[in-house]
């Protein structure tokens, strides 16, 4: 399965009140295992930062002034994606920064079916834990120590290895495979591949075998199973 982790960062909480997505990360993933692949671009808010969202994030208005808008992006954006299920950390807040954004475009709204939120997914394996990325972060050993400020690639990789705990850690890939073949991830450096099982070997021994077997033992002397009554 194809899947893509992703995370935004913004202007504010509410796109409905004029609030903007400032920057998107995407990585790639396939059963599990991250391919390489990833997408990451700024865009112009054609607004100010408020100066609290700044702190969050550390993009200014002077640096995103010259970045693209999101409708110079969208469709680069979109080609990314395809139809995968889209994995992010209180999804339903970036699901709807990012279809505000499509609409914007004229473009339509990403499927809600197509959400996986790993926040819910947290809550659920771990009820009354801290949830928050660095708190789970902390619980599965990933190092988080050059998360300075939230940043729309890093967390989006930092949450897709925690997704991979979530799910199972990075074992779930364990069982027997029942198609054979190999799968080749589009403009991957590292092919996944799909591998087919080895047919069981002849494990009975030949009569030949056999023979020799029962000379050998004929001539060890009073062994241990011979003083037990019923075994030969």
């Amino acid at each position: 399965m194809r899947e893509i982790v992703f995370d935004t960062e913004t202007t504010g909480l509410n796109p409905a009140a004029g609030d903007r997505m400032v920057e998107i990360g995407c990585i790639e993933i396939f059963n599990r295992v991250e391919t390489g692949r990833h997408f990451h671009a700024y865009f112009n808010p054609e607004r100010d930062m408020p100066p609290e969202a700044e702190a969050v994030h550390g993009l200014s208005t002077i640096f995103l002034s010259d970045k693209p808008r999101f409708l110079e992006k969208v469709e680069e954006l979109l080609e990314f994606i395809e139809d995968s299920p889209l994995v992010a950390h209180n999804a339903s807040f970036d699901f709807g920064f990012l279809n505000f954004e499509l609409g914007r475009c004229g473009k339509p709204a990403v499927c809600i079916t197509r959400m996986r939120d790993t926040l819910a997914l947290a809550r659920t394996r771990h009820p009354g834990a801290k949830h928050s990325l660095d708190a789970l972060c902390m619980r599965f050993g990933i190092d988080r120590s050059h998360r300075v400020k939230h940043g729309a690639l890093l967390d989006a990789q930092l949450l897709a290895q925690v997704y991979v705990e979530l799910t199972g850690g990075r074992q779930i890939g364990l069982g027997l495979v029942a198609d054979a073949g190999s799968i080749t991830v589009q403009d991957s450096s590292r092919p996944v591949t799909v591998r087919e099982p080895r047919p069981p070997r002849p494990h009975a021994a030949a009569e030949e075998e056999l023979a020799r077997h029962r000379a050998f033992i004929s001539r060890l002397a009073n062994p241990l199973w011979a003083r037990i009554p019923g075994v030969l």
